[in-house]
């Protein structure tokens, strides 16, 4: 146990819960309901790099939540050279937000690593997804009891990087930065902003990016255990 940290954040999409795999079997059904005559693997090909580029406009204030959840879906459509018309990009993109947390597979090692945590420290939330489809992908994955309290970019008004919600959550946990540890799979997002803060942190290399060598990196979530 590391004795300086008391309190540990987490992200949620690609850190704990599945989000890609969760995703595919989410696409499989809308498109399958909306008559979308398209292979899924060619389909998630073209979304998944179009998606990724969306949320980091919507991490920098770029777009909004409404126009990032019709612009990955209109320009997916685009590349794939595929007519679609506007009433069924809306169709798909609030499909897309029902059907998400129907499967709710976790990344191996979630439930063993909270089991270990827990007790030993607090845990806690921090993501900048939809309020409302965060907390139904806690409670359906069944680890919404592991943490103390859950913050989102919704409640607290921007995403990370930005300071604020790192403030909010900390607040929300009466916890101070120089004892907290953030984990999560976005360099950018979860471990620059964190470390602003003057959090420790540790990356989940999820995306497999280079890291600089100061920075702590996991490739498997057990692999946690061996710092805290």
């Amino acid at each position: 146990m590391n004795k300086e940290i008391t309190n540990i954040f987490f992200d949620l999409d690609h850190t704990l819960w599945d989000f890609d795999r969760n995703s595919e079997l989410a696409f499989a059904k809308i498109l399958e309901k909306n008559t979308i005559d398209i292979d899924l693997h060619v389909f998630l090909e073209t979304y998944f790099p179009i998606n990724f580029q969306y949320w980091k406009w919507y991490r920098e204030e770029r777009v909004t939540k409404a126009q990032l959840r019709y612009g990955r879906f209109k320009k997916t459509f685009d590349a794939l050279k595929i007519s679609v018309t506007d009433d069924i990009i809306d169709k798909l993109s609030e499909d897309y937000i029902t059907h998400l947390p129907d499967h709710n597979f976790l990344f191996d090692g979630t439930i063993e690593l909270l089991e270990y945590l827990k007790g030993k420290y607090k845990l806690h939330i921090i993501t900048n997804g939809f309020e409302e489809v965060q907390m139904t992908k806690l409670k359906k994955s069944k680890i919404v009891s592991y943490f103390d309290t859950i913050t989102t970019s919704e409640a607290a008004g921007v995403k990370k990087p930005n300071p604020r919600i790192f403030k909010v959550a900390l607040q929300a946990a009466q916890a101070t930065a120089e004892e907290s540890m953030m984990i999560g799979d976005t360099y950018e997002a979860d471990i620059l902003g964190a470390e602003r803060m003057n959090m420790k942190t540790i990356c989940f290399n999820y995306h497999n990016l280079e890291m600089p060598d100061k920075q702590i990196v996991v490739d498997e979530l057990l692999e946690i255990q061996n710092y805290l």
